[in-house]
């Protein structure tokens, strides 16, 4: 492949020099289970004998150089702007992305969710440089019709996604169909990948032991509203009016919402089994997915979800995970998940009881974890490889 090709990957709030830093020692982050797409990124431009240049959204500014790659920590400022503010700043950003472009001699441009609007990378198309969308959120809320705003920015980008980018990276089914949707079924190739994980990570947890006691019950991500913890604190509360305090739940994520989280749990009385482990690196996580008996994500219905790669985790853990059709990732697990509808508190502790009593059910779905593992660490599905394909097309 041509040496002259220069990437640009423009990323979301990613600590790409951290991932960079790693990746150069052949090592892997271990704050991270799955694979980082930067680290998948940095491997294929080798690969390929490419250029590349990261571009990560950050707090702070920094930048490293090598001979091969310019990796930098792009200083937004707070992401807190909504309604005309917000669209002036998505544009922003995007004509910043555009001057680093023009500057790099970027051949080609990948770019993630919320870099900018999309009908803005057609500009990038126009003046030749080939631009591939990296979908990893669905377009618009699945449960709530999108604002104004969002209508407005949705419609110009049809034409991107019809004509001007070269090929669509998805990370769901539910993505893909909401991208067909938009372009009423006219659209450049779209590319589904998941979420990488390495099987050494996995393949030390022993089976649950369905008959130790206390049952436990992990909830992995951030702590905020529309993640459902305070869902989870109301099935903790009704367990606790049910003289139910065998079944424990472990809370593993940071957020803006954990320490009043912690107090409503300490003032309904229900914090010896409803219990806090705050952020948690890789071998943390092992220990916590080898002792907990069942995985609940309970994302509620006003999240932009893409795919959530704690649902992967549970089922390569072999523990059967309790969620809802807002996680498109359930669309890959069904045999060895409980579906509930989104937002249904009493739906999601009932699941937990059914677990936790029916016996035969928790080992139908424990085998079937075990059956839908190997497509979460077929590399040949990755973000990675599936960016070459689309760049050897492409070429």
């Amino acid at each position: 492949m041509s040496k002259n090709l220069r990437i640009i990957y423009a990323v979301g709030p990613e600590d790409v020099i951290k991932a960079y830093n790693y990746w150069s020692k052949n090592q892997d982050d271990p704050s991270q289970v799955s694979v980082t797409y930067s680290s998948q990124f940095y491997e294929l431009c080798r690969d390929i004998d490419a250029y590349g240049y990261v571009i990560a959204q950050s707090p702070q500014q920094e930048i490293v150089r090598d001979q091969r790659f310019i990796i930098e920590r792009r200083l937004i400022p707070s992401t807190d702007a909504s309604g005309i503010s917000y669209h002036f700043r998505q544009i922003w950003f995007g004509l910043r992305l555009l001057i680093s472009a023009i500057r790099f001699q970027a051949n080609i441009i990948v770019v993630d969710n919320g870099i900018t609007h999309w009908f803005f990378l057609s500009i990038f198309a126009w003046i030749g440089i080939k631009v591939i969308p990296s979908l990893q959120c669905t377009l618009w809320c699945k449960y709530y019709p999108p604002s104004l705003g969002e209508k407005l920015a949705l419609r110009l980008s049809r034409n991107f996604f019809a004509f001007d980018c070269k090929a669509i990276l998805a990370v769901s089914h539910d993505i893909a169909a909401q991208v067909d949707q938009l372009t009423l079924g006219q659209h450049q190739e779209v590319f589904e990948f998941f979420p990488t994980f390495y099987r050494a990570d996995f393949e030390n947890i022993p089976p649950a032991k369905i008959e130790q006691s206390p049952f436990r019950v992990l909830f992995v991500g951030r702590v905020e509203q529309s993640k459902g913890v305070f869902d989870l604190l109301e099935i903790a509360k009704r367990f606790a009016s049910e003289n139910r305090r065998d079944i424990k739940f472990d809370i593993c994520g940071e957020g803006s919402l954990l320490e009043p989280l912690r107090l409503a749990a300490k003032q309904a009385d229900v914090g010896d089994f409803f219990i806090f482990h705050g952020y948690c690196n890789k071998m943390q996580m092992k220990e916590l997915f080898s002792s907990s008996h069942v995985v609940i994500v309970p994302t509620r219905k006003d999240f932009v979800e893409g795919f959530n790669r704690v649902v992967s985790e549970s089922i390569l853990s072999g523990r059967p995970v309790i969620t809802s059709a807002v996680c498109p990732a359930l669309y890959y697990v069904k045999d060895a998940a409980i579906e509930v509808a989104p937002n249904d508190v009493k739906a999601y502790g009932d699941a937990l009881l059914d677990l936790y009593s029916d016996r035969q059910l928790y080992e139908e779905k424990r085998k079937a974890c075990v059956m839908a593992q190997e497509q979460f660490y077929d590399t040949g599905k990755s973000w990675g490889n599936s960016l070459k394909s689309i760049i050897e097309k492409i070429q």
